[in-house]
């Protein structure tokens, strides 16, 4: 099953030299297929502009109703460096290039007493 046919065309091509990319939108024709992973599309995207997979970034593939296409966004950077840059990192931390940074749950916080507030509000209430 995952070796079926997958067509891929690419159209709204924009060079975007500001940021060192290639920018376009993704047309993915999967006949007999659920959907096809972002890694395989950044591998074939890779191939057909001659870039490495790790400069390929994808994102807001939407399967169309009834099936057998899709629908998305990809950007191609022209170095691993400019990809570091303007990517967001969210995609950064999804491709491997980033860790993500793990914050403290809502009830380990720190926050402040509540108290002098109160008082404020308190006298300001009572003594106007």
């Amino acid at each position: 099953m995952a070796d079926s046919q997958v067509t891929l065309r690419t159209r709204k091509f924009i060079r975007n030299p500001l940021l060192g990319r290639r920018q376009m939108v993704v047309d993915v024709l999967h006949p007999n297929r659920a959907n096809v992973s972002k890694d395989e599309l950044r591998g074939k995207l890779g191939e057909l502009y001659k870039a490495k997979k790790e400069d390929v970034s994808v994102f807001g593939f939407k399967t169309h109703f009834g099936g057998g296409k899709s629908t998305g966004f990809a950007l191609i950077y022209d170095s691993a460096e400019a990809m570091k840059k303007f990517e967001p990192r969210y995609r950064l931390v999804r491709y491997g290039m980033a860790t993500k940074v793990e914050k403290a749950s809502r009830q380990q916080r720190t926050f402040p007493s509540p108290i002098p507030y109160m008082v404020l509000w308190i006298k300001h209430w009572f003594y106007e």
